[in-house]
């Protein structure tokens, strides 16, 4: 077995568990231009609670210098709920089970009439976070306290370009857009205050195309088409040019926006 056939095979077979996208180590994360775990801090400082939407596994909530003593998150993909409160329980945060938003760029400036409310009461918040997770606005408007923040990093409708590129396939057809200028509208139809707002980009780097081909398979939403056989002859070709000394990176626009209710 070749050392390119072995790296397709052990992406294959590797699983993702909870949303820790490292790969071990071989997949790299430049930071963006701002510090939105610095931001979060700075406001559990002042909060007597902090709501977490769309944990993950909990891997970034786990790892928060400081959080408040009610800490609640909620996780919308059934397989990392259980992921999520094995590694949270054990810090006094509640996990949530919610259904998903609809993909806020599908929204209509963020009315709600999505079909997945949040299960807190009005005002239950002081402080909700989310990391790229779709949202209701006004949902999120109505379990945050009057003079609570909300911050939320996303990622850009755009992010996949170079994804697709280098997997040698045809971009599908565009997801609905979803910038910063639509995410401030939504919040502001929903009766935020924006405080802060900044779009930027963050560069992705793979330590080998095993890497590539496993985080492209176990993040569909990326480049829905991918499959590793499909795209066996471009993750050749991507081998061949890391291997004479080319690096194999994507570029990844995202935003951020802390908002006052």
């Amino acid at each position: 077995m070749t050392e390119f056939d072995r790296l397709l095979a052990e992406a294959a077979r590797k699983p993702l568990v909870g949303w820790d996208l490292s790969c071990d180590g071989r997949i790299a994360t430049t930071a963006v231009p701002w510090d939105f775990e610095r931001a979060v801090v700075h406001r559990a400082r002042q909060s007597p609670d902090l709501l977490d939407m769309g944990t993950g596994g909990g891997e970034w909530l786990g790892r928060l210098p400081l959080r408040p003593a009610r800490t609640v998150a909620t996780e919308g993909w059934a397989p990392n709920v259980a992921v999520a409160r094995e590694r949270l329980a054990p810090l006094g945060i509640e996990v949530v089970a919610v259904e998903g938003a609809l993909d806020n760029g599908a929204q209509h400036d963020g009315d709600a009439h999505d079909d997945a409310p949040l299960p807190f009461a009005d005002g239950e918040f002081h402080l909700v976070v989310n990391r790229h997770e779709s949202f209701v606005p006004a949902e999120v408007a109505r379990v945050l306290a009057r003079g609570g923040h909300f911050l939320t990093q996303q990622v850009a409708s755009d992010f996949n370009a170079d994804h697709y590129r280098l997997a040698g396939l045809a971009p599908a057809e565009p997801p609905p857009e979803w910038q910063l200028d639509i995410a401030r509208r939504q919040l502001e139809r929903a009766g935020f205050e924006i405080l802060r707002a900044e779009a930027g980009a963050e560069l992705l780097r793979f330590a080998d195309v095993g890497a590539f081909a496993w985080y492209l398979k176990n993040v569909p939403y990326v480049c829905p088409d991918f499959t590793i056989e499909g795209t066996r002859d471009a993750l050749a070709q991507l081998h061949r040019r890391q291997q004479a000394g080319e690096a194999i990176a994507v570029r990844q626009t995202l935003f951020w926006i802390e908002a006052l209710r």
